[in-house]
């Protein structure tokens, strides 16, 4: 797509084409991560172009050619460490304001993933209207191995994925190509990367997104989650974690190097996000994204407050030692009143939708 004239130093690019409003992340060197100004530079911009005649539609993609956006800031959140931990629960309030605003929002929406797309990245594009993805799509929600939850509206999402594939996703945090991140409902449209020059020209010179859609769209090549379901439906269907933890063992003892990979995944992650995961996207069924956003949000202010999230992101991040010590140790220690605790409602600090 065509660049602007903007100084590097700029997180974030917006500028009009046509009748398209244009958004840029501008940190690839840093994944295009997601600070608290970016949040609310989107945010402002959203709305005053909603409210903008001239603009029909708007774009939103990541510069670089790694990622859309890799996810929050959350070395910064890091930093900040449990002494300022209001900081970081403003961060996550207001990054779910955003992604209310994105799922209603008054005009077309489109969301091109062309690279790494995770988490917060994830919150900023698949509750859009248009969602687009293409050969260079990596799109997961890895939270658990930080010490987190699936959030940004990613319990919902989850909780509407085919059969358990849901389950699968958030307490694994396995990664999608683009046919299974349409597979899984977290995107609808396949271009090739090459292609998203012409597609945004097309819709510069006044096709509608679903023309142009329509017009450069083609069928990615085929995914895994799809002849996996079954696997998948087996393995995670059941009423507690530790039944999903004894199947994948069961079928790791036969050999099955799906299930034993995804064991590994979960015995690594933090056992409270990912026992959490399990209630949280369970529940999730029955609320809209709103509530689902609310829920996610009860998670992320206390975890702010604890040490899991923390060490999860020394672990991975900071020391990379890959080496966290997880408190509780393991899912066998795990208790209900653990995960009740901490999916509990926060009373007067509950997040609520605002704009």
């Amino acid at each position: 797509m065509n660049e602007v004239n903007e100084s590097e130093q700029e997180q974030i690019l917006f500028w009009q084409q046509g009748a398209i409003g244009f958004i840029r992340l501008n940190r690839p060197k840093a994944l295009n991560a997601l600070t608290h100004e970016m949040i609310f530079d989107i945010q402002k911009t959203l709305i005053n172009w909603a409210k903008d005649i001239s603009i029909e539609a708007v774009i939103i993609d990541g510069a670089g050619e790694k990622a859309f956006c890799a996810g929050g800031d959350i070395v910064k959140l890091y930093n900040n460490s449990p002494t300022n931990a209001k900081q970081g629960q403003q961060y996550w309030y207001d990054e779910y304001q955003l992604n209310a605003l994105i799922a209603n929002y008054a005009k077309p929406y489109i969301a091109i993933m062309d690279g790494i797309t995770m988490g917060g990245g994830v919150g900023i594009s698949a509750h859009g209207s248009h969602r687009i993805v293409t050969e260079k799509t990596m799109l997961a929600m890895p939270e658990v191995g930080i010490g987190f939850l699936p959030d940004v509206g990613g319990t919902y999402l989850l909780s509407r994925s085919p059969g358990k594939v849901g389950l699968y996703l958030g307490m694994s945090g396995a990664r999608m190509g683009a046919a299974d991140a349409i597979y899984a409902g977290f995107d609808d449209n396949y271009i090739a990367s090459d292609r998203l020059e012409d597609f945004a020209n097309e819709m510069i010179n006044g096709a509608s997104p679903k023309e142009a859609i329509k017009a450069f769209s083609t069928a990615p090549e085929e995914g895994a989650l799809k002849n996996l379901q079954s696997k998948i439906n087996l393995a995670f269907g059941k009423d507690t974690v530790l039944e999903i933890v004894s199947q994948l063992e069961k079928m790791s003892e036969n050999g099955d190097e799906w299930a034993i990979k995804t064991l590994k995944a979960i015995r690594r992650s933090c056992p409270l996000s990912v026992a959490a995961a399990f209630a949280a996207i369970n529940n999730a069924k029955n609320l809209s994204l709103i509530e689902c956003l609310q829920a996610e949000y009860r998670f992320a202010h206390k975890a702010l407050l604890g040490t899991e999230f923390y060490e999860g992101v020394r672990a991975a991040v900071i020391d990379k030692d890959r080496k966290p010590k997880w408190q509780p140790a393991t899912l066998e220690q795990v208790t209900p009143e653990m995960v009740r605790d901490i999916l509990a409602p926060l009373g007067k600090d509950e997040w609520q939708q605002e704009i």
